[in-house]
């Protein structure tokens, strides 16, 4: 691995020698006034799918939680509360919920109301491959009483079903004609769609600020196109190198912050190697994860040892398992793959997109692994086959993130196994009686303890959160689920 490591370093010195060959007068030189210029936001990724009944990654949703607005969002300790509506438990199978006044119309100047969330939340019924239907199987009927007011009846008691409700309204008018929010969102966001071209063209609603979301895979050329003035914003997604060097610049703040995201590998229990969970411990051991960190990782990034992070109201007063069971231990990773009766060396192959920092952290663990007996194949492959194959079940190991969790129900649908893919995000096909018996209870703090034994996937870290951006710009600050929020407020002055 430190050869690796040093290699990187090397070739980065090369590359950032860039930035002092390239003047940067002709971005200095630009004298923009409050909302006379489109703000360009330059991410390593484009939204697959504007549509929130069936986006699932992490650009999409970011996206869509500006474009429409959803009934029930989540307050700073990640307890559901009010958005669009308030609600009342009338009884253990039905609610009661009241959309608040004043609340925005539909971007084509509908009026949203009662018919247009029973029309959202009824479409499940009939969508395909849809990964979010499974959470709304437990809705009987929904009932509007009035344009402000409607009831959903369960088939069974769920105490936590508001917080589910966080699926954008669509407008009925527009439901009914099949119209392809995917492509051509409507919601009554901050923000409105304009088009989708070669970039993502949004206008805000409140001044009328244009703004643009730009694909620029490779991290150092995202960081030129900063310097130059070519784009105004940068979150994520960059080696902390580049991070550090954007952060020596005068004409470039960055902010920085803790993350919530949880990064992870991600495993095939179709492959009988996997299905052993000596092979699972053997391959936990075999990863430093604490080297990486502090190597190859921007600050306030952390250990992770399961998807919701210490904070998560859910774990509070809870002895959590310790990260340091899973310990950098080479040796004691060979002894178990021996133990499980597989033939050195164990090869396996890891799955991952094509940003510099995801192949970064895929060739590292590769030399981590091989004093384990572990021979690592990566295959990187763009965005869109990369996560086509993880929903389908293709892959062997994979490395994701995940992004926004804010609810132990996660853990229903990451490890259920009545959540296969398109039913739910189980897309190892893990199976456990015994953790589906905890799941169906509730007992989120023992399911957690029986995930951290199981390993039915491999836990990483929580990645830091930053944002980089010119000196012009300002209210614009990173969240620690990585979210854009603030592009409702950003603005950009002289």
């Amino acid at each position: 691995m430190r050869g690796i490591i040093l290699f990187n370093r090397t070739l980065l010195a090369v590359v950032l020698g860039l930035f002092f060959l390239i003047p940067i007068s002709s971005a200095t030189s630009v004298e923009p006034t409050p909302q006379s210029r489109e703000i360009v936001f330059a991410i390593g990724n484009m939204p697959l799918n504007l549509d929130p009944r069936y986006a699932t990654d992490a650009a999409s949703e970011r996206v869509n939680r500006l474009l429409y607005q959803s009934l029930v969002d989540f307050d700073a300790q990640s307890k559901p509360a009010p958005h669009l509506a308030t609600w009342l438990e009338t009884s253990p199978t039905e609610y009661q919920f009241t959309l608040k006044q004043n609340r925005a119309p539909f971007h084509h100047d509908k009026p949203l109301n009662a018919q247009d969330v029973k029309a959202t939340y009824d479409s499940f019924l009939t969508l395909k491959d849809s990964p979010h239907a499974a959470e709304f199987t437990n809705i009987q009927n929904i009932t509007v009483l009035d344009d402000d007011t409607l009831i959903f009846k369960l088939k069974q008691a769920d105490k936590h079903f508001p917080a589910k409700l966080l699926i954008g309204i669509l407008p009925a008018d527009l439901i009914s004609k099949n119209h392809d929010f995917s492509h051509q969102p409507v919601g009554n966001g901050a923000i409105k769609f304009s088009n989708w071209q070669n970039k993502l063209s949004l206008l805000r609603i409140k001044d009328g600020q244009k703004m643009s979301l730009i694909e620029v895979k490779d991290p150092t050329v995202r960081v030129l196109k900063l310097l130059h003035g070519e784009v105004d914003l940068l979150q994520g997604e960059l080696p902390p190198e580049l991070v550090k060097h954007l952060q020596s610049k005068p004409e470039i703040t960055v902010k920085t912050g803790k993350g919530a995201n949880f990064s992870y590998l991600g495993l095939n229990f179709n492959d009988p190697m996997l299905k052993n969970v000596k092979v699972r411990l053997a391959i936990a051991h075999a990863i430093n994860r604490s080297a990486m960190i502090d190597k190859v990782m921007i600050e306030n990034s952390r250990i992770a040892d399961q998807i919701l992070p210490p904070e998560h109201y859910t774990n509070q007063g809870f002895s959590h398992p310790s990260p340091d069971d899973y310990d950098y231990n080479p040796a004691k990773a060979k002894q178990l793959l021996l133990e499980a009766g597989v033939k050195l060396p164990l090869k396996l192959v890891y799955k991952t997109s094509t940003d510099a920092q995801r192949v970064r952290f895929a060739t590292i663990m590769q030399a981590q692994m091989a004093p384990a007996g572990i021979a690592l194949e990566i295959r990187s492959l763009d965005w869109g086959t990369f996560f086509a194959d993880v929903k389908a079940g293709n892959f062997q190991i994979y490395g994701l993130t995940w992004v926004g969790i804010k609810t132990p129900e996660i853990y229903a649908k990451a490890f259920g196994s009545q959540n296969f893919p398109p039913n739910g995000f189980n897309r190892g096909r893990y199976a456990d009686v015994e953790l589906d018996a905890l799941l169906a209870k509730e007992d989120w703090q023992a399911a957690t303890t029986r995930i951290h034994n199981q390993l039915p996937y491999i836990p990483l870290w929580y990645e830091g959160q930053f944002a980089a951006m010119r000196k012009e710009i300002s209210n614009y600050s990173p969240k620690s689920d990585g979210n854009w929020d603030d592009l409702a407020t950003i603005s950009v002055g002289k």
